[in-house]
């Protein structure tokens, strides 16, 4: 991640901050939560893409699966941000023991 990518993130919170009417820890696990509601998404997305529902057909397309994927991650960016003291730090060690535990064997 770029630190504009994460200035942007930095942007969302403060503004969710300043635009909640929930007490902070609430609002802290409702970010949290809604990681789980953009997943959803994913796979309506998917399913569209396959047309694996009879009844909907072909109702979205990969374009779509890709723009939920990334409403995933931006949502889980904000989360994390929203409840680490140094978020991008955090990813980045997070990043590197994954490639180190998975791309060393």
């Amino acid at each position: 991640m770029q630190d504009a990518d994460w200035d942007i993130v930095d942007r969302l919170v403060r503004w969710l901050d300043e635009e909640s009417p929930m007490p902070p820890e609430v609002a802290r696990l409702l970010r949290v939560l809604k990681i789980t509601e953009e997943a959803g998404e994913v796979a309506e997305a998917v399913h569209g893409a396959m047309g694996a529902n009879p009844r909907k057909g072909r109702s979205h397309s990969w374009e779509d699966v890709q723009d939920e994927l990334c409403d995933v991650i931006v949502t889980s960016m904000v989360a994390l941000a929203t409840i680490s003291p140094d978020a991008r730090k955090r990813l980045t060690e997070h990043l590197r023991h994954l490639a180190d535990r998975s791309l060393t064997t």
